[in-house]
């Protein structure tokens, strides 16, 4: 609470010398300063109250009689609700990401109580709706969740009259400024702020970000803009695509959202590394041997017209998920946990990875037929596997590859991150571990998919009388000990931009890095002097990647 407190002090008068309200700051000092003749048409108190200062509304005595006050009193409004609204609008509500995913994350915060009581919901495309037609398309995707399961019928109609549509039609600019005046028609005059979900095609993204910029923005509040991915085709599109963008809105208006920086594993990174001692003086080149990252999706995963430009899977899941994925494990311990200190961190090491090679680098393309469920690219050279080892010049990591692969119609779904340890110097039990020395070494392990878990390999001696050694897990298998439903990666990331918080967000300058660090591959991918390696749909991959992993002198770990 702040050292200043507010007192107000009215002395209503039905003579002439009527002293108008008064309203002071008590400084720490003694102090006071008159901030205002009227606190309510003039003084707006509810920015005081935001800020942590005491305001106190106890009045002075009046020199006149009792019985004047309430004549003077009633000529004074009520004072305004202190709360701001908000409004959240999905350009492009009607697309198979906002039916599916979108509004079914912000009904979950809304019944969850993560949401202000003055929330409104606008929906906004070129198809010729009603209110009602949106609400209808969407409540069948609205869910409660088995651990939320109470007044859940109530909240869900609560949530739908809540939610508004507006034909936009084909001219965004009309169309942004009619969604404004229906916005502001929803606010009223109290404090407002607003956020704009654009869920709309690479190709469209400008204008309707221009459009949006230009006629639909409070002046009430704060507004924050979502962008979802790609964020540009190739590094050139990207640069453009930043530069009309930042010409348009502050770079802490901008949230560039990826949904696998969502997931729960990705924050455990932070926090396994900055709240563990144990963990804190081996994370470094001096113990970490390797570190692994695998995200690959099997077939069971809806692929079909999954990547329709060139680069594939590298713009789609390597140039953010990944990359970002590797800034977080291995950037310094920030200042605080401030979303800009930690993007300024993984800022510095994304410009220290090494650019990559196309010698470091494996790409792969499923085999497909006409008669498979899956797209066939017999015409194209689009990747849907990607494996590569980065190495970041820095003090910290210098020399230790970072070993990516991720991949499509691979044999298993599976997403997690391994931190391989060094060898025990002059071991003393290597004679008893057995003939692979690989197999007893120590490692960190992050699951997401199949089960989210926490593993750490240890060697252990195997019970009996001879002395022989086992490598075992201990296990924290997130299922068995917390009995709590795992939100959507959506969920936290919409809260995280209603709360301001842009650590899991790209930052134009770590987005411009990304694309460096990848530019020698994209080169090589667009003068057609890298093919993609086929593979079979259900296999473990092209076989390039074993080898390039043997290169480094490590043995990958497959099931």
């Amino acid at each position: 609470m702040s050292s200043m407190s507010v007192s107000s002090l009215l002395i209503p008068s039905p003579v002439a010398s009527i002293e108008r309200p008064r309203v002071w700051v008590s400084r720490p000092n003694g102090s006071r300063v008159t901030l205002s003749a009227d606190p309510v048409r003039s003084f707006p108190i509810f920015h005081l109250i935001k800020k942590g200062c005491l305001v106190s509304t106890r009045r002075a005595a009046s020199r006149e009689p009792p019985s004047s006050l309430p004549q003077i009193r009633s000529s004074y409004p009520e004072p305004p609700s202190f709360s701001p609204s908000l409004a959240i609008a999905i350009i492009g509500a009607t697309g198979e990401l906002a039916r599916g995913k979108i509004f079914p994350a912000l009904f979950a915060l809304y019944y969850s109580g993560f949401l202000p009581e003055n929330v409104s919901f606008f929906g906004y495309s070129r198809k010729n709706l009603t209110d009602d037609d949106l609400r209808s398309m969407i409540a069948s995707t609205l869910t409660c969740r088995i651990d939320h399961q109470q007044n859940c019928e109530d909240k869900m109609d609560a949530f739908l009259s809540r939610t508004y549509y507006l034909n936009g039609g084909y001219d965004n600019k009309e169309g942004m400024s009619k969604l404004h005046t229906r916005m502001e028609l929803v606010e009223g005059e109290s404090e407002a702020n607003r956020i704009f979900y654009l869920s709309v095609p690479q190709e469209a993204l400008l204008d309707v970000a221009t459009s949006l910029a230009d006629n639909a923005q409070t002046k009430k509040g704060w507004n924050r803009i979502i962008i979802e991915k790609p964020f540009g085709f190739n590094p050139l599109s990207s640069h453009q695509l930043t530069q009309s963008l930042i010409s348009k809105f502050r770079e802490e208006q901008l949230y560039r959202i990826d949904h696998l920086l969502g997931r729960n594993i990705i924050e455990n990174l932070t926090v396994l590394r900055f709240s563990n001692l144990v963990f804190q003086p081996l994370w470094s080149r001096t113990y970490v041997r390797n570190i692994q990252i695998i995200l690959s999706d099997d077939l069971t995963v809806q692929m079909q017209g999954r990547y329709s430009d060139e680069y594939g899977i590298i713009g789609d899941i390597v140039q953010s998920h990944i990359l970002q994925t590797i800034a977080l494990l291995a950037m310094e311990p920030p200042v605080s946990l401030d979303g800009e200190d930690i993007r300024n961190e993984k800022a510095k090491v994304l410009r220290s990875i090494r650019k990559l090679e196309p010698s470091e680098v494996i790409l792969g393309q499923y085999k497909g037929s006409s008669g498979d469920r899956v797209d066939t690219y017999s015409d194209s050279l689009t990747p849907t596997f990607f494996a590569a080892a980065l190495f970041i010049d820095n003090a910290r990591w210098d020399g230790v590859p970072f070993l990516v692969k991720v991949g499509m119609g691979l044999i298993k779904h599976r997403v997690e991150i391994r931190i391989q340890f060094h060898h025990v110097p002059g071991n003393l039990y290597r004679d008893r571990i057995g003939h692979n020395i690989d197999l007893a070494t120590n490692e960190l392990i992050l699951c997401d998919v199949p089960d989210e878990a926490i593993l750490v390999r240890v060697n252990n001696k195997i019970p009996g009388l001879s002395l022989q050694l086992d490598a075992s897990e201990l296990n924290l298998l997130y299922k068995d000990k917390y009995n709590a439903e795992v939100p959507d990666s959506y969920e936290h990331l919409i809260l995280d931009v209603i709360n301001g918080d842009n650590h899991l967000f790209m930052r134009s300058d770590e987005l411009g890095a990304a694309w460096n660090i990848l530019s020698p591959v994209l080169q090589e991918m667009d003068k057609k002097n890298i093919a993609p390696e086929l593979y079979q749909l259900g296999g473990r991959g092209p076989v390039g990647a074993f080898y390039l992993w043997a290169k480094h002198g490590v043995r990958w770990v497959d099931d």
